[in-house]
């Protein structure tokens, strides 16, 4: 068996602000949008160009809890072209929530305090 990763769902409360994040943060884009006709809740998947890895961010109308999105050792991680102007960048928007100098690499968290690793390609 051959099996290919192709995405990670994580549910949001704020789908707009959540959007805007990964658009802005690490140069995503909405890719498709699905749901059904009465909008109760979309599946909104977002991916950079070229990469076969897709972030799927599920929606439902009404919901007011924030969702336990696997708790805090479960992230995704991204590596980045230019290190120290993404990491400048996350400085600014005031989403780097832990650095380890260490290991060359720093978290930052959407809005839905999913956390993210940011690696420098190596």
């Amino acid at each position: 068996m051959k099996a290919k990763f192709v995405h990670r769902c994580t549910h949001v409360l704020d789908k707009e602000a959540t959007i805007k994040f990964y658009e802005e943060a690490l140069g995503m884009k909405v890719l498709r949008e699905m749901g059904p006709e009465d909008g109760s809740w979309t599946n909104t998947f977002m991916g950079n160009d070229g990469v076969p890895f897709e972030i799927e961010l599920t929606w439902n109308r009404g919901r007011v809890e924030p969702y336990e999105n696997g708790g805090k050792d479960a992230h995704i991680a991204f590596v980045v072209d230019d290190f120290d102007a993404a990491h400048e960048l996350h400085e600014k928007m005031g989403c780097i929530i832990r650095e380890n100098p260490r290991m060359g690499l720093y978290f930052i968290a959407d809005p839905e305090d999913q956390w993210i690793e940011i690696l420098p390609a190596r």
